[in-house]
């Protein structure tokens, strides 16, 4: 009898014990607690019952006013009762998950099909700066599967984000690259708006240790559709060591694979068998036609002004056009919406302030950022009267300002404006060139899906050559203008489609070449319209494929007024044509599909393909050999040179080795271009009204494979980067009709980028590169006529530069760490080029006749090389207070 009561009394509490497990969501809310006060902030109060209690609340700041302070009507009673009082004035339920209590808004009654929206901003904690490109992810709220990825989505441009769920309980995991997850649980039931802040991540030289699995994180390069896509921040790119000490957005897009240069110190680049001018570089939406300052040597870009930096070299959106190769997006910072910043920079040629703040705390802010430099002050100092005249310097200036209207309207006005002065007296020439931009834009949130971006834009690039010396005055002016209207919609339909649509219209103004001094004048204006529609969706099928599919439509207009001159078909010109002003004479139209498509293998890989197809409706002419950009002349296209195009084929591997620590590429592509142009040998384009008869068009092909592996979280970062690739182009009239070299051929390609975080007061940094040389004519022999010694050319293109390769080191001085620090500085100490290697930036040959004869004999050679640094020191110290 005794043990049959034990048996059923064990019988009994094994029972009560699963009860008790089974009831336990209940107990957590009858606990009994006593708290050290009564009154403070909800928020706090919270804190202290959850522990008290042994368990934690999961709510949502906009669910109940966290920051209100109340006062409690006792110090000690049950959980539910604490939470009676303090959420009274709310309309909210609370329930238990776990060792959680999640306070949610109260359910309203439902089915089954019912979907609720959740959208809102995501910006940085200190300054309310909007994050471009930060992930959202969806995971369920609880139980065995609570760390699967659900779905997720990608902020835009402006911070916003929007995904429409089915009614229930989710986890939402905020996150970016370099700043603290933020997670959220909550309840979805009805559509809400929430704002998230980061908060920069901190400890950087603790080891970085990953236990989760890669299928925690939202591997945005693996699970994203785009090909030839890189996102770079501007601490990246401040980081890698620069000439002279100038940090250029620039000269790190020329560290990537698929990018080759057109010599020392250029700020052109060529992208996957490109030319320079098929590269759209787009500031603040806004198209820059010269990226160069110092005759090429610095791009325009101010790195304090720059908040972000996206670039395309594969898979173009299809909101984008106009350009067959690539583009590159820069965005603006827009302003600390919290405090008052004050930041800089002194450098051995050159210094820089930026003023930021709000002008209404998270309502409105501006930013001023401004350089220069100041080598020809030092120029006045000297005792020669033609050096003190003389002056070498350039300056920028990037101003912005935004205002919120309210929770679904939000203006921006930015502006760019940089000169750029080259006057030397003793060698009577004056060369002055300059950009200015402006953009207006409103940003307006339809609903909680529909999101639209208004903008108007004005762009304007302009030089002038003056070589006017005593008795003969000569100068030549060039100016391209724009204006345009565009306006970008997007939909959010639901997690697994995103769709794209808008269009633009841009009003170009062509001022190729003129001068009153010369006897014909100049390069006729012309004028343009340029208009564009499209259309896009990102599609999720399944968990495995993904597609990013769009149609754009440019329709291309010449306007009067203008005198057209036609040609024969040996390229003379035959006739001019008048055309009056608003009458259109040529029209070009097509369509451009997009579509790419990604294929998950796993977690952490994935293949992928795209085809892109490209028109280009105006052209680039530069003939000169040192890269020294100033002298740029843009010509719309016409019934003599027809729009290029491009069809690219893509397909690549990605992988994210290492748990997430690293993030491997391959890449392939291969490209058709047509009507792509380029000069009859010893053309003329410099004060020459007949350019296009300059001109000679045909077709080209490139292809290549691209490999990369970075690094982007640690002590040490970087990448490295190799691009094995061809270029060639066939057009008649020049090598023979024969494919030839295209001037930015580099068949081998390679960069290695490292940072290194040595203490908590250094950084050291280091970029190596290398590159096949580029391909240049040579002459093969000479003869003499009368006194002359006269070279004969060869192929074009048939010989090639040596191989350009160059290391630059920097090393980073940071304070020592202070509580509380408001003020930050540090120094930079560079060496570019630190084996001072002497690389050609061009080669020529002598008019000597003893070196010119050289040319006969293989073995030795008659050219010499023309190379601008050796090894260049830098000091640059850097403050923000």
């Amino acid at each position: 009898m005794k043990q049959s009561f034990l048996a059923l009394t064990t019988l009994v509490l094994m029972f009560s014990g699963v009860v008790f497990s089974v009831c336990g969501q209940e107990d957590l809310l009858k606990k009994v607690v006593r708290l050290e006060k009564t009154h403070g902030k909800v928020e706090a109060l919270l804190k202290e019952i959850g522990q008290k209690g042994n368990f934690v609340f999961s709510y949502s700041p906009h669910v109940i006013q966290a920051d209100k302070e109340i006062t409690l009507s006792t110090d000690e009673q049950r959980v539910s009762a604490f939470l009676e009082e303090i959420c009274q004035s709310y309309a909210v339920q609370y329930f238990q998950r776990g060792n959680k209590i999640i306070i949610a808004k109260k359910k309203k009654p439902i089915n089954n099909q019912q979907k609720a929206t959740l959208n809102g901003y995501i910006r940085e904690a200190g300054s309310g700066e909007a994050l471009i490109g930060a992930t959202v992810q969806v995971r369920a709220a609880d139980g065995p599967d609570h760390h699967e990825l659900l779905t997720g989505v990608v902020t835009n441009a402006y911070g916003f984000y929007s995904i429409t769920l089915p009614v229930g309980a989710y986890k939402f995991v905020f996150s970016f690259i370099g700043y603290e997850p933020v997670e959220e649980m909550l309840f979805l039931e009805e559509n809400t708006s929430l704002k998230i802040e980061l908060k920069e991540a901190t400890g950087l030289l603790q080891e970085v240790v990953v236990e989760a699995s890669p299928e925690e994180y939202e591997d945005e390069n693996v699970r994203s559709t785009d090909l030839g896509k890189t996102h770079l921040n501007i601490q990246e790119i401040k980081q890698i060591p620069a000439l002279i000490g100038e940090v250029d957005v620039v000269k790190a897009i020329q560290l990537l694979p698929g990018v080759q240069v057109q010599g020392e110190g250029s700020t052109n680049f060529f992208v996957r068998g490109g030319a320079a001018d098929q590269n759209l570089i787009l500031l603040d939406e806004a198209p820059v036609y010269n990226a160069s300052h110092l005759m090429g040597f610095f791009s325009v870009f101010n790195p304090d002004a720059i908040k972000n930096m996206q670039f395309y070299r594969g898979s173009i959106p299809a909101a984008y056009g106009g350009r067959l190769s690539s583009l590159l997006d820069i965005r603006m910072k827009e302003g600390n919406l919290k405090n008052f910043s004050v930041s800089g920079g002194i450098g051995l040629t050159s210094s820089r302030l930026t003023i930021e703040g709000p002008i209404k705390k998270e309502k409105s802010s501006f930013i001023i950022s401004a350089r220069r430099t100041y080598a020809d002050l030092f120029l006045k100092f000297s005792r020669d009267e033609f050096t003190r005249n003389s002056a070498l310097y350039f300056y920028d200036l990037n101003a912005k300002f935004n205002y919120k209207i309210d929770e679904k309207n939000k203006i921006y006005l930015s502006g760019y404006f940089g000169r750029d002065l080259n006057k030397f007296k003793t060698l009577q020439y004056v060369i002055d060139w300059g950009n200015a931009t402006g953009t207006m834009r409103w940003n307006h949130l339809f609903n909680e899906r529909l999101f639209s971006n208004t903008t108007l834009i004005y762009s304007r690039y302009d030089y002038l050559i003056d070589l006017s010396n005593e008795g003969t005055p000569f100068n030549w002016r060039s100016e391209i203008k724009d204006h345009t209207l565009k306006m970008d919609f997007s939909y959010y339909v639901n997690p697994d489609n995103l769709l794209g649509f808008g269009f633009s219209t841009t009003y170009h103004r062509f001022r190729p070449g003129e001068s009153k001094d010369a006897v014909n004048g100049g390069v006729p204006r012309s004028n343009a319209l340029e208009h564009a529609a499209y259309i896009s969706n990102e599609q999720h099928i399944g968990d495995k494929l993904s597609l990013e599919y769009g149609l754009r439509y440019a329709l291309f207009q010449l306007i009067g007024p203008t005198s057209v001159i036609s040609y024969d078909e040996n390229y003379l010109p035959v006739g001019t044509e008048e055309f009056e002003k608003g009458e259109i004479y040529k029209t070009f139209r097509g369509l451009e599909p997009r579509v790419s498509a990604r294929y998950l293998l796993s977690g952490n890989s994935a293949v992928k393909v795209s085809y892109n197809r490209q028109r280009q409706y105006m052209q680039l002419l530069s003939n000169l050999a040192l890269g020294l950009n100033a002298f740029d002349i843009w010509l719309p296209s016409s019934a003599q040179t027809p729009p290029q195009t491009s069809d690219a084929f893509s397909v690549g591997y990605f992988l994210n080795p290492g748990k997430n620590l690293y993030e491997f590429s391959v890449e392939g592509y291969y490209r058709i271009l047509k009507n792509q142009i380029d000069y009859k040998d010893h053309g003329q384009l410099i004060m020459n009204p007949f350019l296009e008869g300059e001109l000679r068009r045909g077709e080209a092909r490139a292809y290549g494979i691209e490999l990369m592996l970075r690094k982007r979280e640690g002590r040490f970062t970087g990448w490295l980067s190799y691009t094995l690739s061809k270029a060639k182009r066939k057009i008649p009239g020049i090598n023979n009709g024969q494919y030839y070299p295209a001037n930015y051929d580099q068949p081998h390609s390679f960069s290695l980028v490292g940072n290194y975080k040595l203490s908590k007061r250094w950084g050291v940094s280091a970029n190596f590169v290398y590159a096949t040389g580029r391909p240049v004519t040579l002459p093969v022999e000479t003869f003499r006529y009368e006194d002359f010694i006269v070279p004969v050319y060869g192929n074009r293109n048939s010989g090639r530069m040596p191989d350009y390769h160059r290391l630059d080191l920097a090393a980073t001085l940071y304070p020592k760490e202070k509580p509380n620090r408001v003020n930050h500085s540090s120094w930079t100490f560079s060496l570019y080029n630190a084996y001072a290697r002497y690389n050609a930036a061009a080669v020529f040959v002598s008019n000597e006749l003893e070196d010119i004869d050289l040319v006969k004999d293989p073995d030795k050679s008659a050219f010499h090389k023309l190379s601008i640094f050796g090894i260049v020191p830098s000091i640059t110290y850097n403050f923000k207070f």
